[in-house]
């Protein structure tokens, strides 16, 4: 881990090698187990298995750790619970709790944040966000760390009404649905006030706007609420001179210039968005992160591990804000040796 690496891309001052920052590897218990010889797996205690992760992302050199504070427990259990498959390590995480805030999509377009959720106290955000932030730089304090928001716009939206109400609502009425989308933007706006006015130089500002084949409402419809919302959620943080890293699921090519003009510093993706694209028109602007493939390291050769590290690093190694990483996480069911051999790769392409 290289705090002074992670420093000078964010800050678009080249670093001699690549720094890199990886998702979900670090509870790959068999891998953890075999770069760190620490005896883990998915039924270790807490503390072994925060050891065990402590210590992997000090061997993978994690320069950057993405962090965030605010998901949907900001929503007073006032959510819709979509359950969740099976992903991590042991099937852990697998939930079929499911239960709709809204029934009738109709119902979900008088959605008012205000009344529901109610008034923040500012303070309170603020010391939290510090907190967060605080424990962090304690953990990790040889890494870039930050706090931030996950539910921005569109994931708050996510987690308040469930997919299918939410696009039923926007189906049925796309003004009405914009107009949630104002009163939410207007609501979450405490966040973003309080987060600016946070010890964090460096915020994370998710928002899954996408899916993998792109947008999913009409590209007018986000360049007329999505947008225009996130440039005065955004302002604060800019005034305040923090970084913003932006991350979104899926393939947001077609929003990237978008994204940019809300004044971000930085972008998170997975690897159906066009990286090349982004290194050919902000690479000497915009920090970036990504973009390897995990479905090659799933199932691919040798060669095509390498294939995809010497992609990205040809598209991002002459740029100062490059960050390598597997742009949508390393699960546990990846193999081992496939891992293995990415980072070996990495770290043999990695110095400039």
């Amino acid at each position: 881990m290289s705090y002074s690496d992670g420093w000078a891309a964010i800050n678009l001052e080249m670093p001699d090698r690549v720094p890199r920052t990886e998702y979900s590897a670090e509870g790959h218990w068999d891998l953890i187990k075999k770069v760190t010889g620490i005896d883990v797996d998915f039924n270790s205690n807490q503390e072994i298995k925060k050891l065990a992760s402590k210590q992997f992302k000090k061997a993978w050199n994690y320069d950057f750790l993405w962090n965030i504070l605010t998901y949907n427990q900001i929503f007073d259990g006032k959510y819709t619970k979509m359950g969740h498959a099976e992903y991590a390590s042991g099937g852990v995480d697998y939930n079929n709790d499911i239960k709709l805030l809204y029934n009738n999509p109709q119902d979900a377009l008088g959605f008012d944040p205000w009344a529901l959720y109610g008034e923040r106290n500012k303070s309170i955000l603020v010391k939290d966000f510090n907190e967060h932030y605080k424990k962090s730089c304690e953990n990790y304090s040889d890494a870039v760390n930050m706090t931030g928001i996950y539910v921005t716009c569109m994931s708050g939206l996510i987690e308040i009404f469930g997919w299918e109400t939410m696009l039923l609502a926007a189906g049925m009425d796309s003004e009405g649905f914009g107009d949630v989308t104002n009163r939410y933007c207007s609501w979450i706006m405490q966040y973003f006030e309080a987060l600016a006015e946070s010890n964090a130089p460096v915020v994370m500002i998710h928002d899954d706007i996408v899916w993998t084949a792109g947008a999913f409402l009409h590209p007018d419809w986000y360049r007329k609420y999505i947008f225009p919302n996130y440039k005065k959620l955004f302002a604060p943080l800019i005034e305040s001179g923090k970084k913003i890293i932006y991350t979104s699921d899926g393939t947001y090519t077609e929003f990237i210039d978008d994204i940019a003009q809300c004044g971000v510093n930085g972008f998170v993706m997975e690897p159906t968005t066009d990286m090349k694209y982004i290194a050919e028109k902000y690479g000497k602007t915009h920090v970036f992160i990504g973009n390897a493939d995990t479905r090659i390291l799933l199932s691919g050769t040798k060669e095509d591990i390498r294939g995809e590290v010497k992609r990205c690093m040809d598209i991002g190694k002459s740029c100062p804000g490059f960050f390598m990483a597997v742009g949508n996480h390393i699960p546990a069911n990846t193999p081992v040796e496939n891992a293995l051999y990415y980072n070996e790769v990495y770290e043999e392409l990695s110095r400039r």
